[in-house]
């Protein structure tokens, strides 16, 4: 009876795992026919760069600070401006004075048509201007018919303030630094895109990684489950033993349906940021083949120095600071303009006389403001702007330091990122045998479930780490390129064809 009974059980065993097999083979074998898309992490950061909304973000603004800058240079070049009334008509009554008359008034009924063009050039070096101007102006009386004209030919008029603020000067030196920290920030900005982009590939890798083990543990527990019933039928096993196992069965269920929406929702938002539209799967290869290298702390510190946008940033600040100053100082002090102009007009009632005989005409003005009593408002604006130009000096020394600092941190932590993946890499190794081995301990009953269970936990978490630790790795990486705008793994500085942007 008992023979007939283990020669049942295990015949329904071996159909059970037949059974189970079968259905592994017949589901697995559609799933292989699907074309899948391999993915490294080079090609997502490359596709990142070139399609990713932050990467098309990152270009329109440089865009914005290239047409920036060339506003800036046009504003130095000549400019040349029409200014006309075409037509200019106008009625009513006017009053006057006459010694002979008394008051008066007149009826007027005209039209006026006038065109002028003038052509202008700034002085940077003075912040004074000087201009070309010719004007020509018809008026008709509507009441006697008569038209008459007249025409500035030509005058040349210059511009000079005197003891004022310069900020032509001034844009002059600050405008080109913003330019090329627009240049750096874009270069940034690109490495924060393959961040991002390493951050989006790691989430799904390692939640595929995080599947395949999750379908691997529920193989593991259906199989250890089914020949559990068998040892339990035989009386070899507690009764607590067997639904330990059939807990630990349906919570591997349970996570490989957990693990299979991650890695839907992950798929999507890498596919998403990469703007990859089409519905093929991706399959992503880890990148684990790593060429080691050491990056210097100094030559680390001097490439930011020399490359980064916050580099830059601290010489702007100091020079905008002390610009306010200087404006400040100008300010509400003495003031005088100067204004001198030569030219040659005339007036004609016959157009094709307007430039015959025509007389000169000359303008020199000097104006000048004096603050008689101010009650301190200029040396307080002064004051305040010495204290200001204090602040953002002592600022930018603090900031300096610890940019510095920071740069030494991210390459400290980037120089032991490798051996942190050796010492993963082997952990994992360790833990899938010691989990091998308890296995196949557990099987012919010389330890208990609960070891099992430890031993197949190391197993997973090791694998995670490992995924987790090159993760970090390939971060700091694009981290400490950002930081530094430079490329120590090709020792090269971090460039781009600017023209190809615009």
């Amino acid at each position: 009876m008992f023979i007939k009974k283990f020669i049942n059980s295990g015949i329904i065993i071996f159909f059970k795992i037949a059974l189970f097999a079968f259905l592994i083979i017949g589901v697995s074998a559609p799933l292989k026919s699907q074309e899948v898309k391999k993915l490294n992490l080079d090609d997502a950061i490359e596709i990142a760069r070139q399609q990713s909304p932050d990467a098309l973000l990152a270009k329109h603004k440089f865009k914005r600070s290239y047409w920036r800058f060339r506003s800036y240079k046009a504003s130095y070049l000549p400019y040349l401006v029409f200014d006309g009334s075409i037509p200019a008509y106008t009625s009513g009554i006017t009053s006057g004075y006459d010694q002979i008359q008394g008051t008066y008034f007149d009826y007027y009924d005209q039209n006026r048509v006038r065109g002028a063009f003038s052509l202008n050039q700034q002085i940077g070096l003075t912040g004074g201007s000087v201009s070309i101007n010719t004007n020509l102006e018809r008026l008709d009386n509507l009441l006697t018919n008569g038209t008459s004209y007249s025409s500035s030919i030509f005058d040349i008029t210059f511009n000079q303030p005197i003891f004022n603020f310069n900020e032509l000067k001034w844009d002059r030196m600050i405008q080109p630094l913003e330019y090329e920290e627009a240049k750096k920030t874009y270069l940034e900005d690109m490495e924060r895109v393959s961040i991002m982009a390493t951050d989006y590939f790691f989430n799904l890798l390692l939640a595929q990684i995080k599947e395949r083990i999750a379908i691997v543990n529920l193989a593991n527990y259906d199989t250890l489950y089914k020949i559990a019933q068998g040892r339990y039928n035989l009386g070899k096993i507690a009764e607590n033993d067997l639904l330990q196992l059939e807990l630990q069965f349906l919570r591997a269920n349970a996570a490989v349906k957990d693990v299979e929406l991650d890695v839907e929702n992950q798929l999507f938002r890498l596919k998403s940021y990469l703007r990859i539209k089409d519905e093929e799967d991706i399959e992503l290869i880890p990148p684990d083949k790593i060429k080691p290298f050491m990056v210097e702390v100094s030559k680390a510190v001097a490439q930011a120095r020399m490359n980064s946008s916050t580099a830059l940033s601290f010489n702007r600040r100091l020079i905008e600071a002390e610009s306010q100053l200087a404006m400040a100082r100008y300010s509400g002090r003495f003031d005088a303009n100067l204004r001198a102009s030569y030219g040659y007009s005339n007036t004609s009632t016959n157009l094709a006389d307007i430039n015959k005989n025509p007389s000169e005409a000359r303008v020199m003005i000097l104006g000048v403001s004096v603050p008689i009593l101010d009650w301190g408002v200029a040396r307080g604006q002064i004051k305040m702007a010495e204290s200001s130009q204090e602040i953002e000096r002592t600022s930018v020394e603090q900031e300096q330091i610890d940019f510095d600092q920071e740069i030494f941190l991210r390459v400290a932590r980037f120089n032991m990122q490798y051996d942190q993946i050796v010492i993963a890499a082997k952990a994992d190794t360790v833990a899938r045998k010691g989990y091998e081995i308890t296995k196949a301990r557990y099987l012919i009953g010389k330890i208990s479930i609960t070891d099992l269970n430890i031993a197949q936990a190391e197993s997973d978490n090791s694998k995670s780490s490992y995924i987790n630790t090159l993760w970090n790795y390939w971060r700091s990486y694009y981290d400490l390129r950002r930081l530094t705008l430079y490329d120590f793994k090709n020792d090269l500085r971090i460039e781009v064809d600017y023209r190809e942007l615009l």
